[in-house]
């Protein structure tokens, strides 16, 4: 398959170079995509030296901060407009080891989308706080029981999407912008009935620049949770309903 790895960036200055050469030695057959939304500490012109560098490093340079989402959304619909068949969602803080991409990628080979999970059998968090893991694993299992998902990570972010798999979800009606968009894709992947694995890797705590993580998107994350629980709930009960009555 042809591979486009897909990194967001914002302020990421000091971890991008290591992330591109970890992951460029580890699969120097994927293409490499990084999303900058206009960063003030100069990583977008970091991106374009890199790029002028390297044919296998692109970047799209977007004119604000507009979310995780948003910036995932673009690098998705940069690659459809080519002709990538497996699309890669990888952190540019060094959390997602490039090294495990291989085996996210050999999974692909059987599945619609492959989830990098730390909460399988195997996977790891290292050098994270507790109640960094307590909202993790929380945040899994209440997404799980509202949306009646199996996945164990839900909220993961290293991920691989078949091409056909984004060819088959609207992309420009998501709206979420925080971590939720993670849950987001994999509740419209379900839905479609299309295959998910989970494959188990290591997530290490970033060392260089500062967590996007806040508190706000938390509190986005669940709300859309409980409305799309909600939603698919009541969508099932009407289906119900209309059958009795036929």
């Amino acid at each position: 398959m042809k591979t486009l790895t897909v990194i967001p960036t914002y302020n990421e200055i000091d971890a991008l170079p290591t992330t591109i050469g970890r992951l460029r030695a580890a699969v120097p057959e994927s293409e490499v995509l990084i999303v900058d939304d206009n960063s003030p500490d100069g990583t977008g012109d970091l991106a374009d030296q890199l790029s002028a560098e390297d044919d296998y490093i692109h970047v799209l340079h977007r004119t604000q901060k507009n979310g995780l989402g948003g910036a995932y959304i673009a690098g998705f619909n940069w690659g459809l407009q080519r002709d990538y068949d497996a699309f890669v969602e990888l952190d540019a803080d060094g959390s997602h080891q490039p090294e495990q991409l291989p085996d996210l990628l050999a999974a692909i080979d059987s599945a619609d989308l492959v989830i990098g999970s730390r909460w399988v059998p195997g996977g790891s968090v290292v050098n994270w706080p507790l109640h960094r893991e307590i909202i993790s694993r929380a945040g899994s299992l209440y997404s799980r029981t509202m949306l009646g998902l199996k996945v164990r990570d839900i909220t993961a972010g290293f991920r691989v999407f078949r091409r056909s798999t984004l060819e088959d979800i609207d992309l420009d009606s998501i709206e979420s912008v925080g971590y939720g968009f993670q849950v987001d894709m994999t509740f419209r992947v379900a839905r479609q009935g299309k295959t998910i694995q989970e494959v188990p890797i290591t997530f290490v705590e970033r060392t260089l620049g500062e967590s996007k993580m806040s508190g706000g998107i938390v509190l986005e994350a669940v709300a859309n949770v409980t409305k799309w629980g909600l939603s698919a709930r009541a969508q099932t009960l009407a289906k119900k309903a209309k059958g009795l009555s036929c």
